[in-house]
């Protein structure tokens, strides 16, 4: 390999939503380029016209786009380059290295009939043919070499060695005169200057026909770094079962980007025993040869353990704005000073949250409007004796001055010891009526988040209800 500063690339397809191993196989590309100071590029696949839509294209933007992974260029489309990608396959012609085949499509299965009885790849007879018939359709195939073996080497892989009577005589170009997707990968990778195609090892085995290609073009063969899959809990194919395959769904689901690049960083690939980590750690560790070989499994508990992180450390505005955006999904309604009530509130009950959804749903008592509807399980909380007790309770919270947790905790601790009873005897009760019957945190915490006159005014809704 030349010395030419690290160029990668993610080249998506844009057919439908974008795929957690795609977006790995991304984060990846980005984080190499940022270890060694190189380039990361985007490229969109789309020589599928029917599928490749506005709106799929947009798919990827905004699935790295949430991720954070931001190319350092302009994206290329790879249909637009369509005329580069003929040149390339009739230079391949001129130099011998490729032919037109005229089978049919039933010569080409009896063909592939044959050579799989015999344990080899299909062979046209066109091959040396030289034949040039204009009038007659046919495919460009490109002439692979028929002895000897292919060595690819890979950072993850190792050499993987193919024996080219293995390999058949790819189609470089179709009936129809359009380029094929090993032939437009490769042209478009060399003239975007890839050094580096870092990429699912489902393409491996197109990596040694790649390789061939490249070099009867006389162009450098990149380092290839083909990564293994990504599978469900259970070992097997990750699929809709395990809870989510997409991007997106991940976002819907309340995981924050930063827990999904570090968890991902961790599926495949690891610094030692560390867990936790920045982006800028993990492209100052990130190399290649460290990546795993094994297929990597899904671990929804330690995905959680990350977010749960995150959620911690993120800051309360963005938290606030977040959970607002998810309340008014719910078609919950929002009212002037719910942010406020957020900001107080978040700080309170974000420990305990895996995810951005649940962070939501502790926010929901803080949000109610009075007079809150009791469920009948509270109601049945409230025994005249009770009723008494927490009377006694508002008269001491309103003359409580400093409105803090831990002077709540205190003032509540000293109206049971005055009360001679344990706080089992109105804890639960109280909770209930200040949360209506949501969650919420430890009474203190509620108390602080739903601030004095709201606190005050939900007892007084529950005490002024009949017993």
């Amino acid at each position: 390999m030349s010395d030419r500063p690290v160029v990668t690339r993610i080249a998506p397809s844009p057919t439908g939503s974008m795929h957690i191993g795609t977006a790995r196989t991304a984060l990846f590309n980005w984080l190499y380029a940022k270890h060694t100071g190189g380039k990361f590029l985007l490229r969109i696949e789309d020589t599928d016209r029917e599928r490749s839509t506005e709106a799929a294209v947009q798919v990827i933007f905004d699935g790295l786009a949430w991720l954070g992974l931001t190319p350092d260029e302009e994206p290329v489309f790879q249909f637009a380059r369509a005329e580069r990608h003929v040149l390339a396959a009739q230079e391949l012609l001129a130099k011998g290295n490729a032919y037109r085949c005229y089978m049919t499509i039933e010569e080409t299965s009896a063909e592939r009939e044959i050579a799989r009885a015999e344990g080899r790849a299909i062979r046209s007879p066109w091959r040396d043919s030289g034949a040039n018939f204009n009038d007659r359709p046919h495919v460009i195939r490109f002439k692979s070499p028929q002895e000897g073996e292919t060595v690819v080497r890979d950072k993850v892989k190792g050499d993987v060695t193919f024996q080219n009577k293995d390999l058949d005589d790819l189609i470089l170009l179709r009936t129809d005169g359009t380029p094929t997707y090993n032939l437009a990968v490769i042209v478009d990778d060399h003239e975007m200057g890839i050094t580096h195609v870092i990429r699912g090892d489902d393409h491996l085995n197109n990596a040694a026909r790649q390789t061939q290609i490249y070099e009867a073009l006389g162009w450098e063969v990149p380092v290839w770094a083909h990564l293994p899959m990504i599978n469900g809990p259970d070992g097997k194919k990750l699929s809709k079962r395990h809870g989510a395959q997409a991007v997106s769904e991940f976002d819907d689901m309340g995981y924050l980007p930063e827990a999904m690049r570090n968890y991902l960083a961790r599926l495949g690939w690891g610094h030692g025993n560390d867990e936790i980590f920045s982006d800028d750690q993990a492209a100052s560790w990130f190399e290649l040869e460290d990546v795993v070989g094994a297929p990597a499994r899904l671990d929804w508990d330690k995905l959680n353990h990350l977010n749960n992180h995150y959620i911690r450390q993120a800051e309360i505005g963005r938290l606030a704005d977040l959970v607002t955006a998810i309340h008014k999904s719910r078609d919950h309604a929002l009212h002037d000073g719910d942010q406020d009530i957020l900001l107080r509130t978040i700080p309170l009950v974000r420990d305990g949250a895996k995810t951005m959804l649940e962070l939501t749903d502790a926010t929901v008592f803080a949000l109610k409007r009075r007079p809150l509807e009791l469920p009948e399980k509270i109601k049945g909380m409230l025994s005249e004796e009770t009723r008494a007790r927490l009377g006694r309770l508002r008269q001491a919270l309103e003359a409580q001055a400093a409105w803090e947790v831990s002077d709540l905790e205190a003032a509540l601790r000293s109206f049971a010891e005055s009360e001679g009873v344990g706080m089992g005897k109105f804890g639960p009760a109280l909770r209930g009526v200040l949360s209506g019957g949501s969650p919420a945190p430890d009474l203190a915490g509620a108390l602080v988040s739903l601030g004095k006159s709201e606190s005050l005014g939900r007892l007084d809704d529950a005490l002024s209800q009949a017993a």
